[in-house]
């Protein structure tokens, strides 16, 4: 659903049949996708052009549709590295065939669950890949809201940040009702009937859950939309979006 928000190929029947229906009942829904997409593009390359980062370690990749990280960051560098974590086969199988590096940089795919980071950061593929003695993105990017309170998620955080050394960076976007609480309200309530958890989360809140500790990128926490925008065009309101997204570095 998400990549046919965003206009992708990667994405089957039932994906359009249910994502049209959430457009028939909230015509403005694909906006926050598609802003969080854009929020994430304009991070990677203001890490990998500003920053200086050439190392990323993204979780919760999921299905492979426009604007990979790779892409983004191998377009300033093709040297640099990724490393993508999702939790669906699915996924791992779509990324495979179609997130490939650069020649000169180099991808890897592994599938783990961002509440085992442990195992994430033990994996053969990740040491491979990543150099941990040097500056690491994490992106952790619309995936924090499906971690309920219940399952530790600051824990999680601080074994990852705590595994990175110092000059390191963390991007983070994440669901607020703050500004839509209909919507969101009832978009959580559905993931619930579904079995998924999933807890939206205001801006101080997603601020002291991802960002306590780091010092962050100006303009900070804001909504998605309004982090480092770039063009002349009208921008979509708070209401449409309904997300915030950072990008802060480890001291």
């Amino acid at each position: 659903m998400y990549d046919y928000y965003l206009g992708g190929k990667n994405h089957f029947a039932a994906d359009r049949e249910a994502a049209d229906k959430w457009i028939a009942a909230v015509p403005s829904g694909p906006i926050g996708p598609r802003e969080n997409r854009a929020f994430l593009g304009r991070a990677v390359k203001f890490l990998a052009e500003e920053a200086g980062i050439r190392q990323f370690l993204d979780i919760g990749t999921g299905l492979p549709t426009t604007g990979n990280v790779h892409d983004v960051a191998q377009a300033v560098d093709p040297t640099c590295r990724v490393v993508y974590v999702d939790n669906d086969p699915l996924v791992l199988a779509h990324a495979r065939a179609l997130l490939t590096s650069a020649p000169e940089g180099r991808t890897a795919y592994i599938h783990a669950d961002l509440r085992d980071p442990q195992a994430i950061l033990s994996n053969p593929a990740v040491r491979d890949t990543l150099d941990f003695s040097q500056p690491v993105a994490l992106l952790i990017v619309s995936v924090l809201h499906f971690i309920p309170d219940e399952d530790e998620p600051a824990d999680i955080l601080a074994i990852l940040l705590d595994a990175l050394p110092s000059g390191s960076y963390f991007v983070s976007s994440h669901v607020s009702a703050e500004h839509n609480p209909a919507m969101i309200g009832a978009a959580v309530r559905a993931y619930h009937e579904g079995g998924l958890p999933a807890q939206a989360r205001d801006s101080d809140e997603f601020a002291r859950l991802a960002f306590t500790g780091l010092e962050l990128v100006p303009p900070g926490v804001v909504i998605a939309s309004e982090w480092r925008p770039e063009g002349t065009e009208p921008r979509p309101m708070p209401h449409e979006v309904n997300g915030y997204g950072g990008v802060a570095r480890k001291p």
